[in-house]
């Protein structure tokens, strides 16, 4: 059963979607183990994808494609081991909730951070642009996030950012996540004043601050 893991790995490297999906359907169908699946086959694919990035041999597509594969074939195994078959346990590293802020359009930074923190083995999910801070928390209590990661691009949209703060503290449940911001037009400076947990400048930043906040 070695040889499906394999293949797994090498349709990640490949930021091959479809096959992803097609083996991940293939282990189910076979009864394979998920969560060997999980470990041999897409997580040693995005490592070796993150590794390969870091080392200059891959560039931010190669990433994005191979993280975009992996969740589209972990998607298909999600029932499964949320049902906790196979040998042990599969644990991710931790939820993130990500998103641009209410009032932005843009979306290719976010991408970015979403893509990299996938490589190094969050779960993300990410809801995409113009999002109110109800939508944010909304998703994390689907999924049982511990942090919110907000973008924005825009001057005139970065309030939003101080908006979904605000919203957590009126709501009671601040002290329920932890919130990180990033953007063109954001500072630490900026994040000290809204009482962000964290601000990450780059993609890079983005992932050894939530490798920090979760522990």
């Amino acid at each position: 059963m070695n040889t499906i893991f394999e293949e797994i790995k090498d349709a990640i490297v490949d930021g091959d979607e479809d096959l992803a999906v097609e083996l991940a359907e293939r282990v189910i169908a076979e009864k394979a183990d998920p969560v060997q699946a999980v470990q041999l086959g897409f997580i040693k694919g995005i490592e070796e994808v993150g590794a390969s990035w870091i080392s200059g041999e891959a560039f931010l597509p190669d990433v994005m494609m191979a993280a975009d594969a992996m969740k589209a074939g972990m998607d298909v195994l999600e029932e499964v081991l949320a049902a906790g078959e196979g040998e042990g346990a599969y644990e991710d590293k931790g939820k993130i909730v990500l998103g641009t802020v209410a009032g932005d359009i843009h979306d290719i930074g976010k991408n970015i951070v979403g893509a990299l923190l996938t490589s190094a083995g969050f779960k993300v999910y990410d809801i995409g642009i113009d999002q109110k801070p109800e939508d944010f928390v909304k998703k994390a209590d689907e999924v049982g996030a511990k942090i919110l990661a907000a973008s924005s691009l825009l001057t005139t949209t970065m309030k939003s950012q101080k908006v979904l703060i605000e919203y957590l503290v009126e709501q009671n449940i601040r002290d329920q996540y932890k919130v990180i911001i990033g953007g063109g037009p954001t500072s630490a400076k900026w994040g000290e004043e809204i009482g962000a947990d964290g601000w990450a400048e780059t993609a890079d930043e983005a992932v050894l601050l939530c490798k920090k906040l979760l522990g």
